[in-house]
């Protein structure tokens, strides 16, 4: 019990600004499970679901009597859903997983499923602002709407294998860096700033490893490789 007060109430002064550290290792367990989620590994889900019940209570500043006491509700309300699509990505991984350890094939969605993802981002985004404004999220308003639905867009595509969810990824991280230092929130913008980099490499890991597997069966059939 000790050990959880503390973590719960330890912080990092650096200059003028604190830091929880609660912020810190939350977003580290994160950037972990992003890590589980590029080699498409099953324990990349409960590991991002330790850190989403850690952020949740960050991102509710007000509410919690943190150092910071501003509630990004966008940002609390995407770990609480993080919590549910991950144990729905948790269990489609075990079901799909492989002798190798792998969990899922890397796919592309396709022009319909690209097109509804779009679709979705937008008037989710629309969909939400006046409500997290009447709420009193933290301006600008829109920008954690678009976080909220674009991290759920990008956990389902996960979970669905879809090449497209880094993506989405990237264009989540875009709006909530500044949101994020604009909020105060300086450990998870530093960190999102990392997870666009992150993001760009899984991208770039999965499309490879789809088209190699494109090419593989092809090889095979023209007698190139073993089957």
């Amino acid at each position: 019990m000790n050990v959880i007060r503390w973590l719960f109430d330890a912080q990092l002064v650096i200059g003028d600004q604190t830091i929880l550290w609660r912020e810190i290792v939350g977003n580290v367990f994160g950037l972990a499970s992003a890590l589980g989620g590029m080699r498409r590994r099953v324990w990349g889900w409960p590991v991002g679901i330790v850190g989403n019940a850690l952020l949740f209570t960050v991102f509710l500043g007000a509410v919690f009597e943190t150092p910071h006491p501003v509630n990004l509700l966008g940002q609390a309300g995407r770990q609480i859903m993080f919590i549910v699509v991950s144990i729905y990505g948790w269990w489609r991984w075990r079901q799909s997983r492989t002798d190798d350890g792998t969990a899922i094939e890397p796919r592309w969605a396709g022009a319909r499923s690209r097109i509804l993802l779009a679709v979705a981002l937008v008037g989710g985004t629309a969909a939400l602002t006046p409500l997290f404004r009447a709420l009193g999220s933290y301006e600008p308003v829109w920008a954690d709407a678009w976080i909220f639905t674009g991290s759920l867009l990008a956990t389902y595509g996960m979970a669905k294998g879809w090449v497209e969810f880094w993506l989405i990824w990237v264009a989540v991280d875009i709006v909530g860096v500044p949101l994020l230092f604009g909020a105060g929130y300086y450990a998870s913008g530093l960190m999102y700033i990392v997870y666009g980099a992150f993001t760009l490499t899984g991208f770039v890991v999965w499309a490879r490893g789809r088209s190699r597997r494109r090419i593989q069966p092809a090889a095979a059939d023209l007698g190139l490789i073993p089957r």
